[in-house]
C-alpha cells in the first residue's frame, strides 16, 4: 500500500468514526451524521469540495431514485397486513397446527414467509405480540419466559435473515443492482442460504441463549384497526405476490424463445417497483374487501405506512452518499488491488467491510449499500459470481447489532428484555447469522 492509500483508509475511518460518535453521542438522526462523515471522508482524502458535495448529490440521488419508491410500497404493503390483522391470523394459524413441540420451527417459518415482502421494522411489529401471546397461552409450566423466547427468538432470525439476503428488501435489491447480479438467482440462493442459517440462529441458538433471561411487559404495541380479519390464504396470496412475480420475470429466460416470446410480458411486471405495486393495488381488496374505499382506512394504511418512511429514506440516501464519496475517493480500486494480490478471498474481504460498517453505522441497510458500492469494481476484476458477493455483504450487514442500531432498541422494547438480555439474545443471534451465513456462501459458491 501506498502513502496514498494510507491516506485514504484513514479518512474512511475518521468519516466513519465521526459518524458513529455524531449518532450516538450527538443524538444526531443517521441522515444528518452519516452525510457528514461522508463530507468529512471527502476532506480528509484530498477531494476538493466541489467534488465532495457532487459525489454526495450523486450517491444520495441514485440511491433514492429507485428505492425510495421500494420503501414506501413495501411499507403500504406492510400497513396493510398490520392493519387488517392479515399477519396476526397467518401466525396464529400456523402456531395452532404446529402444537407446542413445533412451535418455535412455525415461528420461524411464519417470519420467512411474512418476512419476505415486509421490511424488518414492519414484520418486527406484526409478529412478535402474536407470538408473545401464543407463548402465554401455552400449557401451564410451558409458557415461562424461557418458553416465550423460544418462539420469539426464531421470528426475530426469520425475519433478519430474509431482510438481509433476500430480494425485494431494499439492501440486497440495490446490491444486486450495483454488482449487476442476477435478481433470480440471487432470490434462489439467497433462500438456501437463508434458510439453513435462520434454522441454525433460531430454534437451535435459542435453545442454549434463551435460559435466564427475564422478560418485562414489552413497551410497545402494534396498531389495529375495526375490520374483518381476512383470511389465511388471502393473506398468503398478499404476502407471496411480490415475490412470485419477480421470480416469475426472471424465469421468462430459462424457457425456449418461441415460448418466452408470449411472455416477455412478465419482465416488466416483475421490476421490483411494479411487482410490489401490483402485489399493493390486489393486497386491498384481498385485505379490505369492500371497505377498500372506507376514507379513514385509507388515511390508517398510508399514516402507518409513511411515519417510518422518511427516516428510513434519508438514512439510506445518506448510506449512499458516503458510499459514493469513498468510490470517488478510491477506495473501490485500493479494494480491488489488495484482492488481486491474492492476500484475502474477495467473498471475505466483502463480507469484512460489511462488518465493519454494519458496526460503526448500526444499519444493515447502509452496511450493504455503501459496501456494495465500493467492491463494483472487485466483482468486475475478480470473476466472482455477484450473486455471491451480494449474499456475502448482506450476511455481513448484520453482524453484532448493538446500541447505535435503532432495531436494537425496537427489538428491546418488544422483546421486554434488559440491555445484558438483549446482548445475550439479539445481538449474538444477529452475530451468529452474519458468521453462518459467510460460511454458507463460502461452501456454496464453491460448489454451484
Amino acid at each position: 500500500m501506498s502513502p496514498a492509500d494510507y491516506r485514504l483508509v484513514l479518512a474512511a475511518i475518521v468519516g466513519i468514526a465521526l459518524s458513529i460518535v455524531l449518532i450516538i453521542r450527538g443524538r444526531l438522526h443517521p441522515f444528518v451524521g452519516l452525510l457528514c462523515g461522508a463530507f468529512t471522508v471527502g476532506l480528509l482524502a484530498g477531494l476538493p469540495m466541489e467534488e465532495t458535495a457532487k459525489a454526495v448529490e450523486k450517491g444520495a440521488g441514485a440511491i433514492l431514485g429507485g428505492t425510495g419508491l421500494v420503501v414506501a410500497l413495501g411499507l403500504g404493503l406492510g400497513a396493510m397486513l398490520q392493519l387488517s390483522d392479515g399477519a396476526g391470523g397467518l401466525a396464529r394459524a400456523a402456531l395452532r397446527l404446529s402444537g407446542v413441540r413445533g412451535a418455535p420451527w412455525a415461528s420461524l417459518f411464519t417470519a420467512i414467509v411474512i418476512g419476505l415482502p415486509l421490511f424488518f421494522e414492519t414484520g418486527l411489529v406484526l409478529l412478535l405480540p402474536i407470538v408473545a401471546s401464543a407463548a402465554a397461552a401455552l400449557p401451564a409450566g410451558q409458557n415461562g419466559d424461557t418458553a416465550k423466547l423460544r418462539l420469539m427468538l426464531p421470528a426475530l432470525a426469520g425475519l433478519s435473515v430474509v431482510h438481509a439476503l433476500v430480494p425485494p428488501h431494499p439492501g440486497p435489491l440495490l446490491a444486486v443492482n450495483a454488482l449487476g447480479a442476477n435478481l433470480g438467482l440471487t432470490l434462489l440462493y439467497g433462500l438456501i442460504i437463508g434458510i439453513p442459517t435462520a434454522i441454525i440462529a433460531g430454534p437451535l441458538l435459542a435453545r442454549f441463549t434463551a435460559p435466564g433471561v427475564k422478560l418485562n411487559p414489552p413497551l410497545l404495541d402494534p396498531v389495529k384497526i375495526d375490520v374483518v380479519a381476512p383470511s389465511v390464504g388471502r393473506t398468503l396470496t398478499a404476502v407471496l405476490l411480490p415475490v412470485v412475480l419477480i421470480a416469475a420475470g426472471q424465469a421468462v429466460a430459462l424457457l425456449p424463445p418461441a415460448i418466452a416470446a408470449h411472455f416477455h410480458w412478465l419482465s416488466w411486471i416483475s421490476d421490483p417497483v411494479v411487482a410490489l405495486l401490483v402485489a399493493v393495488l390486489v393486497a386491498l381488496p384481498l385485505l379490505f374487501g369492500r371497505r377498500i374505499t372506507d376514507r379513514t382506512i385509507q388515511n390508517a394504511i398510508w399514516t402507518e405506512a409513511m411515519t417510518p418512511a422518511g427516516g428510513i429514506i434519508l438514512a439510506i440516501g445518506a448510506g449512499g452518499a458516503l458510499k459514493q464519496v469513498l468510490v470517488t475517493a478510491g477506495l473501490s480500486d485500493m479494494l480491488v488491488r489488495i484482492a488481486q494480490g491474492g492476500a484475502i478471498s474477495p467473498i471475505l474481504l466483502a463480507w469484512g467491510v460489511s462488518v465493519c460498517i454494519r458496526l460503526a453505522t448500526g444499519s444493515a441497510t447502509v452496511a450493504t449499500i455503501t459496501t456494495a458500492g465500493v467492491m463494483q469494481g472487485l466483482v468486475a476484476a475478480s470473476g466472482v459470481e455477484p450473486e455471491w458477493m451480494v449474499l456475502a455483504i448482506g450476511a455481513g450487514s448484520l453482524f453484532f447489532s448493538h446500541v447505535n442500531d435503532p432495531g436494537f432498541w425496537l427489538v428491546k422494547s418488544y422483546l421486554g428484555t434488559d440491555m445484558p438480555g438483549t446482548f445475550r439474545t439479539w445481538s449474538i443471534m444477529e452475530t451468529v447469522v452474519a458468521i453462518v451465513g459467510l460460511l454458507l456462501v463460502l461452501v456454496a459458491s464453491s460448489i454451484f
